[in-house]
């Protein structure tokens, strides 16, 4: 049997519970950086979002984020934009609801800016609104279906 020789295993690396629920300063942008709200994640640290100058960029997880902080669709980041690349930009955090709600207060957003709502299907270039695909009970057919389900189990 091999010896130990590590310090520890794959648990060492995630670290301590650190105190993720405190309340930390709000980061504004700066020079060079854009808001942007997460369309869809593309796997390998990659995603697609659409800045709040109105351009798509694909953007970069960096290294300190990836596998601690867990970016979804609908989030509201802070991405850093390349000089040389337009249509790419680099992640450098990822706003809290209450931290997205504090930047839409102070006007840093825009007031159709819909903060951490899941966008399905992400937005397309013909899309005015994102996020409106529910399934309707209202047809005949699965209203029928879900009548059934319901027969079927004995709900008290």
């Amino acid at each position: 049997m091999p010896k130990n020789k590590g310090k520890g295993g794959k648990n060492r690396k995630r670290g301590k519970n650190k105190a993720d629920d405190e309340k930390r300063e709000l980061v504004f942008k700066e020079e060079g950086q854009e808001y942007a709200q997460v369309l869809r994640m593309l796997g390998n640290g990659r995603l697609e979002a659409m800045c709040i100058d109105g351009v798509k960029r694909l953007c970069h997880i960096r290294g300190n984020m990836h596998k601690k902080v867990w970016i979804s669709a609908g989030d509201i980041i802070l991405v850093g934009l390349r000089d040389y690349q337009d249509d790419k930009a680099d992640v450098i955090l990822r706003y809290f609801a209450y931290e997205a709600r504090l930047l839409k207060a102070y006007g840093e957003l825009p007031e159709n800016t819909m903060i951490n709502v899941g966008i399905p299907g992400g937005l397309g270039e013909e899309d005015d609104v994102a996020g409106y695909d529910y399934i309707e009970f209202e047809n005949p057919e699965t209203s029928y279906v879900r009548d059934r389900i319901y027969d079927t189990f004995d709900y008290v």
